[in-house]
């Protein structure tokens, strides 16, 4: 790396470069924040503050499908287990999950804190 140092004063106070050389430590920076950011996603989802889901989840949700009704299948939980839960007929339930009737805000927090999702995830 070739690189000029220009003093201001007898102090060093800049470092000139080829561009070239500018951009390729430029992409060794970003890669270490990179890896930085992996790391600590890594032990938060080891430390059981975050979770992976699968792709398929992901493309579900992206795709548009029903969160509420996604995330209760992905914790492996029927319709009546988690009204159960919740305190709510399995017919609402489904009603909320179809679209067909509005949750209250107070039923979707306590759906939200059944399936451990945040109110976001399931509205």
């Amino acid at each position: 790396m070739s690189v000029q140092i220009i003093k201001e004063g007898g102090v060093p106070a800049y470092a000139v470069m080829p561009y070239d050389e500018y951009l390729h430590l430029l992409g060794k920076i970003e890669d270490a924040e990179d890896i930085q950011e992996a790391n600590e996603i890594r032990a938060r989802i080891e430390r059981g503050e975050e979770e992976m889901i699968p792709a398929s989840l992901m493309r579900a949700l992206v795709n548009g499908e029903r969160p509420l009704r996604l995330w209760r299948e992905y914790r492996g939980l029927t319709l009546q287990t988690l009204a159960d839960r919740v305190g709510i007929s399995k017919s609402y339930l489904s009603q909320i999950e179809t679209g067909d009737r509005d949750g209250s805000i107070d039923v979707m927090k306590r759906l939200a804190a059944a399936l451990d999702v945040s109110l976001d995830d399931i509205i």
